[in-house]
């Protein structure tokens, strides 16, 4: 079997100790519930280990994301969106706009 490959991983620790991480893969081939052929997980915690921003498409779920303890369907249209949108929710999470 052929497994997904690491397209990109960064990881990041904020002053605070909160850390921000994002990693993508691609898949052998596209499937029906990631018709994109990518597998993604981007996520955003706390020093303590609270989740508080994650994207991400887990089989079973598809395109989803949490906020806090909102989850919700997440419309993936690029993984220039994807990251962006991520972003901007790290950035609120944070504390911003």
């Amino acid at each position: 079997m052929v497994k997904a490959r690491l397209l990109y991983h960064q990881k990041f620790v904020f002053a605070d100790g909160a850390i921000q991480e994002m990693r993508l893969w691609q898949l052998p081939e596209a499937t029906s519930e990631r018709l994109h052929g990518l597998k993604y997980s981007l996520h955003y915690r706390s020093a303590d280990g609270t989740g508080l921003v994650r994207y991400d498409n887990e089989a079973g779920k598809g395109d989803h994301r949490h906020r806090g303890t909102l989850e919700e369907p997440y419309h993936f249209s690029t993984v220039e969106k994807l990251v962006a949108d991520f972003l901007a929710d790290v950035d609120r999470a944070r504390g911003g706009e």
